[in-house]
């Protein structure tokens, strides 16, 4: 009969080690799974940050550039200039001004 209970023990024994495996290795998969879905989450959590961040970098870099642009040219001031003189000139070959006085308008 000793022989008996020592197999019946080391079934109860075998049973629970198996039990506790079974267990522990449910727990370990289940960890495993709920580290990766956090792991995903806080990875895309950054992504989003990341992106906000090259956002607002790329807009500031934009303000900057639009601060920093030279104003728009004026308007050539060139060709009235040109024009007027060549009037002058017109005037000063037909006779109507004088050398002193087409000399004091181009000034």
């Amino acid at each position: 009969m000793p022989r008996a209970r020592r197999a019946m023990r080391r079934r109860r024994v075998a049973r629970a080690a198996v039990g506790t495996a079974v267990v522990a290795g449910t727990a370990g998969a289940v960890r495993h799974h709920q580290d990766q879905k956090y792991a995903q989450q806080d990875y895309e959590q950054q992504q989003q940050y990341d992106d906000a961040y090259e956002q607002g970098v790329a807009d500031a870099q934009q303000a900057y550039q639009e601060s920093q642009a030279p104003p728009p040219p004026a308007a050539p001031a060139g060709d009235d200039m040109a024009a007027q003189l060549q009037k002058l000139a017109d005037l000063h070959a037909s006779g109507v001004l004088s050398d002193e006085e087409f000399a004091a308008a181009k000034q």
